[in-house]
This record gives C-alpha cells, sequence and structure tokens, in this order.
C-alpha cells in the first residue's frame, strides 16, 4: 500500500468508499501502487494497467488495455469514441462493486495476463492529416518538425481536433491557436 494513494482516498469526498472497495481488490493482485497524473494507478512489469477515478457520476476503474478483454457481460465502457484500447468500469455504490466483486477480479487477472503475453491492438494505419494542417506544416518546417516530434496520441489528438469542424476557416482558426502550443511540445490538453 502506497502512503500518497491512502491519502489521496483520505482526502476523497463523494467516492471513498467506492474507491476503498476498488483499491482492495485491486491490492490482491502482483501490482505496484503509484500516484500518476493525480490519480491511484496500478502497474505491472512497469506498465500502467489500471487507474482510478472519480467524476461527479462515478467512481471509475480505468483499463488501459481494456479493449483486449473478453467482456461477456457488456460492462467494459469505452469512454470516447476515439479511444483505442481504454475500457472503464463506472460505479455510484459499493454496492455494485461487491456485487460484481467476482468479474471485476477476472478483469484484473486477464488484464495481467494480456501484458504477460505482451498481446497488442493493432496498430492504427497511418495518420492521414486534416488538408488545412498537411498545408501548414508544408509552410513552416518549425511546427512540421515540432509535430512529428510529439507522441503518435498527441498527433491523432490534434488531428482530430483540427478535422472536427466543417469549414476551413474554422480548421485553420484551430491550427493557428494550437501553433504555439505544438511548438512547445504539448499535446491539446497539456498545460
Amino acid at each position: 500500500m502506497n502512503p500518497k494513494v491512502d491519502a489521496f482516498v483520505a482526502q476523497a469526498k463523494r467516492w471513498r468508499g467506492e474507491l476503498e472497495a476498488l483499491r482492495q481488490i485491486l491490492l490482491e493482485f502482483p501490482l505496484t501502487e503509484e500516484i500518476k497524473w493525480g490519480k491511484p494507478c496500478y502497474v505491472f512489469n512497469n506498465t500502467n494497467l489500471f487507474i482510478l477515478a472519480e467524476t461527479k457520476e462515478y467512481c471509475i476503474l480505468a483499463l488501459f488495455n481494456g479493449a483486449l478483454l473478453k467482456d461477456p457481460m457488456g460492462l467494459l465502457v469505452r469512454p470516447g469514441e476515439n479511444t483505442q484500447a481504454g475500457r472503464q468500469l463506472c460505479f455510484n455504490e459499493v454496492s455494485q462493486i461487491n456485487k460484481l466483486s467476482s468479474t471485476i477480479r477476472d478483469y484484473i487477472g486477464e488484464s495481467i495476463e494480456a501484458e504477460k503475453a505482451g498481446l497488442k491492438l493493432p496498430k492504427l494505419g497511418a495518420l492521414v492529416l486534416v488538408e488545412e494542417l498537411a498545408q501548414k506544416l508544408d509552410k513552416s518546417p518549425a511546427l512540421k518538425a515540432a509535430f512529428h516530434s510529439l507522441t503518435p496520441g498527441r498527433q491523432r489528438a490534434y488531428n482530430l481536433f483540427f478535422s472536427a469542424p466543417k469549414q476551413s476557416q474554422t480548421r485553420l482558426n484551430r491550427i493557428e491557436k494550437s501553433t504555439a502550443q505544438i511548438l512547445a511540445g504539448k499535446g491539446l490538453n497539456d498545460r
């Protein structure tokens, strides 16, 4: 048990019981308990596998490789339409966790086994940049170098953000507003 996670759970206002229940289940497995991104994170062989989080609506057990798991009950939720591997379980009562504790343990065990086996999702195809971004990168070698030095996930996030508007001018405005952040080596949501 990590004292930093003790402190995180102790200061939780709304979901303390749910966090404690999920934590106890996670601690039954050979996982290292850490704080990452300000949340309790559970690591196996130096790979992040699980994270606990809170929202206004529920307490979350996020599974970083959840898309690899069998989900016969259909409990695993994709957090966003562009999420590739991550899945989550959402709870708003300790009784839900208690009722599903066997299934939660199965998911945790299967996640660990998938990591041991080196299972990965198929690689995504090459990133096809929105036209306005491709043109901007061709005109600015510094921006092009900075963009391509970002992680693939950050590149995808920017590309999705830039491609969402229907009007070209809106796409260009988003690119202009994000240029300084890209040049600084930051992702779309980095501060």
